[in-house]
């Protein structure tokens, strides 16, 4: 007779479940893709009419830098903001992120000890919200940036509810 479950017929040690995943909002990306514009595009502008002017009309064409910085920015963004996602668990909160180096923070709820929801007037302006953790430990503190205010609130309610019913058992 064999023991265990469907899903570990084995018996033993119980199948870890994947976490689910949630990904940042689309607005950061569009926010960080025009910023990049904005500030690249007024670089590219200066270069060339400095250059233009008081150098030679040909050194204008070091403007083309800075525009080329955008389309390599442009794509850096992208792939950064795929990048990002968190996810709640039972015990810990994960957040993954970074292309060439991956790095994956797990927070466990019963070490926060501040969380909160900050949002800066560019924030503010694109609906956007970040999350800070704060633990004991700096080298683990952990932030979510760019999420929808909403569920920045929500976020930081269930986390700091989840902290304070964790911390209550230690």
């Amino acid at each position: 007779m064999e023991t265990g479950s469907p899903g570990n017929p084995g018996g033993g040690e119980p199948a870890a479940v994947a976490p689910d995943w949630s990904g940042l909002p689309a607005g950061l990306l569009r926010m960080r893709r025009l910023l990049l514009v904005v500030w690249l595009g007024l670089a590219a502008v200066a270069v060339g009419l400095l250059l233009g002017l008081l150098v030679a009309p040909a050194w204008a064409a070091f403007a083309l830098l800075p525009l080329a910085g955008i389309g390599w920015g442009w794509v850096l963004l992208g792939r950064n903001w795929r990048s990002w996602r968190y996810a709640e668990r039972a015990d810990d909160l994960l957040i993954s992120r970074g292309v060439l180096w991956r790095e994956e923070t797990v927070v466990p709820y019963g070490r926060m000890q501040l969380v909160e929801v900050t949002s800066g007037p560019v924030e503010r302006f694109f609906g956007l919200a970040g999350v800070q953790l704060h633990t004991a430990a700096a080298a683990t503190d952990a932030a979510i940036p760019g999420l929808d205010p909403a569920e920045a609130e929500r976020l930081r309610d269930r986390l700091t509810a989840l902290g304070e019913a964790r911390s209550a058992g230690l």
